[in-house]
């Protein structure tokens, strides 16, 4: 434990703690709270005795069928007996499950960077190897360079699309020729669709869990806590193949038991109100992004960032800082505004750039503008421009 890294969103977050009205852009969630008809129908559904014992590991079967039907319809992945569904207590849980279902010590996983701080922090818990491998300067996968990172330890190659912390969304060819890579090689592809929904200016998401003869090889995680709202609540789920059931189980059972039955029962009345529910948020996210690039774009040639169509995420490249956090401090004790630095996802040169990462998804559009007009601000008096 002592090789993991502290998790930066704590950190950031009592620095945001200890400076009252500071506005945040730096936690990766929505603004928005559960369908409010699903919320009031728990009373009554959870008034059947049986659902307060423990349920099937796997999940509630109800659920579990609702994913399926949603898999089938939405992402072309059919489970049949090929690959099973497993419900647990977030997104990141699912990961943490199947690092230990399917590596040893010493194994090696490979990671686009920047990457997605909590997925690196389960690698090394599990005393596995974590090997970064860097994008392009437009954020998108460097395919020749996954091959190359390539050893006889890799026991899995993990894709984020729509991307956290950049954005980006992954292209089909791409997403492909990974999944293709990993079958060639023996190995697993984990892709993690947690913001599958979250795509703008016709951008589309892909799931190579629907690839012929990808089951045998490809894991794939959903989340909850982004697309509906339930980040309390903890619910995801991983579609994984069938012959990882007797590890998945082991370490699911040890750990949790099964997720909590009272989430999985909203999951379910979310779910079945479905992507038309999702959508006007959305929408209303995509004009969000659009003022927030707007706003960026005035710092000029002080920043770099490219204009990724998903997740609702920007994370910009400014002139290198000598102390990695004191930017960061600077901007919450003077301009009361704090977001993620870009070394929490792998880049770590903060004397050759300063990445930052500005999340726009948790708050009203009004205070994310007053917010991103902060950090202008602090941008603007820390490089003196």
């Amino acid at each position: 434990m002592d090789g993991v890294d502290t998790p930066i969103i704590p950190t950031i977050a009592a620095l945001a703690r200890a400076t009252p009205g500071t506005i945040s852009l730096g936690q990766g969630v929505v603004s928005y709270a559960p369908p409010a008809q699903a919320i009031a129908a728990l009373p009554e559904l959870m008034a059947e005795a049986q659902l307060h014992k423990y349920q099937a590991v796997t999940g509630y079967q109800p659920l579990v069928e609702e994913i399926e039907r949603k898999l089938a319809r939405e992402n072309g992945i059919v489970c049949a007996d090929q690959s099973l569904v497993m419900v647990t207590a977030g997104s990141n849980m699912a990961f943490l499950n199947a690092v230990l279902a399917i590596a040893d010590p010493g194994d090696e996983f490979i990671l686009p960077m920047p990457y997605y701080f909590n997925q690196e922090m389960a690698i090394r818990m599990a005393g596995c190897v974590p090997v970064p491998v860097p994008t392009r300067s437009d954020w998108e996968l460097d395919v020749d360079a996954l091959a190359r990172a390539i050893t006889p330890r890799t026991r899995a190659i993990i894709t984020v699309t729509p991307n956290n912390p950049t954005g980006a969304v992954y292209s089909e060819d791409d997403l492909r020729a990974v999944n293709a890579l990993c079958a060639q090689h023996g190995l697993y592809h984990f892709c993690d669709e947690a913001y599958e929904y979250f795509t703008y200016d016709g951008a589309r998401h892909f799931s190579p869990g629907s690839i012929p003869g990808a089951h045998a090889h490809t894991l794939s995680f959903y989340s909850m806590s982004k697309n509906y709202g339930m980040a309390s609540w903890r619910v995801g789920y991983v579609v994984f193949p069938r012959d990882l059931f007797d590890a998945m189980n082991k370490v699911q059972d040890t750990n949790i038991i099964c997720a909590p039955v009272i989430s999985q029962v909203l999951a379910l009345q979310a779910l079945q109100l479905g992507r038309e529910w999702v959508a006007p948020h959305i929408e209303g996210l995509g004009q969000v992004r659009k003022t927030v690039h707007a706003a960026l774009d005035t710092l000029g040639d002080l920043v770099e960032y490219p204009h990724t169509q998903g997740a609702f995420y920007v994370l910009m490249k400014l002139p290198g800082v000598d102390d990695a956090l004191a930017f960061n401090r600077f901007m919450t004790e003077q301009h009361r505004v704090a977001c993620i630095p870009g070394f929490a996802f792998g880049l770590t040169d903060t004397t050759r750039a300063n990445y930052q990462r500005l999340s726009y998804g948790a708050l009203d559009a009004a205070t994310v503008s007053e917010g991103v007009q902060r950090y202008l601000a602090a941008v603007r008096a820390w490089y003196k421009a």
